[in-house]
């Protein structure tokens, strides 16, 4: 007997997925003058005691929403031969 497969496709996203996604993203998209805002102020403080500089939080605040506006992607390993391994290079460089 042959099973048959109703509803989504494997991997496809339900609409309640979508939906809220797409909230996320119309919400970041008409406040991004604002989160540019904020973030910069988490960055560099307010000068008072209230809010005082925190880079670092500020970087961590910009890295939960960027999961919001684009996906995680899997990580991924690149097996070589043992005897001629892959060679990376990076150049980083700062203006």
């Amino acid at each position: 007997m042959a099973l048959s497969r109703k509803g989504r496709p494997p991997g496809a996203l339900n609409k309640t997925t979508v939906e809220f996604r797409q909230t996320i993203q119309q919400l970041l998209d008409g406040n991004r003058e604002n989160v540019s805002r904020w973030l910069t102020l988490v960055a560099e403080g307010d000068g008072t005691d209230n809010c005082k500089p925190d880079p670092g939080k500020a970087l961590d605040l910009l890295a939960k929403l960027a999961e919001y506006a684009a996906p995680k992607l899997a990580r991924t390993e690149i097996a070589g031969d043992p005897s001629n391994p892959v060679q990376t290079n990076l150049t980083i460089t700062f203006e």
